[in-house]
């Protein structure tokens, strides 16, 4: 991931840019790169593009504009589409609520301020205000990917947590970015790994949450059922077929995850 810190001049509303390359190893063995780069600059607000994104010529200046004028605004993204392989297109079996997995997020063309975390922007094209980030105390370093895992859910999380304090969290169409989708993630297996690692995610979000305990099997148990029973229900269409199986197979992570914490430290914590 490349951060791009930018240093925000309140003289003739100019923006200086200077970008860090904080995808360097030593963050990968030990910190998040989101959370290694917080910590090389001072910046007022912190921008986030993934390596293989393309941004628009406006982007920064949307989220500079939005962060000026809006003092409560602690997190905010802009739309992304996607960019296929030379020769590539989407498998039928891809749902356009899979394709979100490969950071895919469109709420239209207006602004939108967001209420519900499962909303919130991706981070391959995200930022941040650091006083908030202070205030919460930074990244979470057992959620977000490292090395070859896939735990998500450090956006969603940090959404609540401005949600909870009163601040805003802001959806903008025209910060746009494009994503390069990379020939692995056009493999089922690719998103039933996802899957798996995005109900660890949600097993370790609930337990930072204080929502922990024997109602996760409960709850694990019936999206299970939900999703292997509506698998079949939707047989004749494989992208409705194929999302809700990997539905499924994401609570089978999630539960896996749930006994793990019961028995000490999982080994996917750090």
């Amino acid at each position: 991931m490349l951060l791009l810190t930018a240093l925000l001049g309140w003289w003739r509303n100019i923006w200086a840019i200077r970008a860090c390359a904080t995808c360097m190893n030593q963050f990968w063995d030990s910190l998040r790169p989101a959370t290694g780069g917080a910590k090389e600059t001072t910046a007022p607000i912190l921008a986030y593009l993934d390596d293989d994104a393309e941004a628009s010529p406006q982007w920064l200046a949307v989220l500079a504009a939005a962060y000026a004028a809006n003092d409560k605004l602690a997190v905010a993204g802009g739309k992304v589409t996607l960019l296929w392989p030379e020769g590539v297109t989407p498998p039928p079996w891809l749902s356009e609520g899979l394709a979100t997995g490969l950071g895919a997020y469109d709420l239209g063309e207006e602004m939108v301020l967001i209420e519900q975390p499962n909303l919130t922007p991706r981070g391959l094209n995200y930022s941040l205000r650091r006083t908030f980030l202070e205030q919460v105390g930074g990244f979470d370093v057992n959620l977000g990917r490292v090395g070859k895992n896939l735990l998500s859910n450090e956006e969603l999380y940090m959404t609540e947590l401005a949600l909870q304090g009163g601040w805003q969290v802001a959806y903008l169409p025209e910060a746009l970015a494009a994503h390069n989708v990379s020939l692995e993630r056009t493999k089922a297996d690719w998103f039933l790994r996802r899957s798996w690692w995005q109900g660890i995610s949600e097993c370790y979000r609930e337990q930072v949450a204080g929502r922990a305990g024997l109602g996760q099997l409960q709850r694990g148990g019936d999206r299970l059922v939900r999703g292997l029973y509506k698998s079949l229900k939707y047989f004749g269409d494989p992208a409705l077929r194929f999302d809700n199986f990997a539905y499924a197979y994401g609570q089978v992570g999630y539960l896996s995850a749930v006994v793990q914490s019961w028995f000490g430290k999982a080994k996917w914590q750090k």
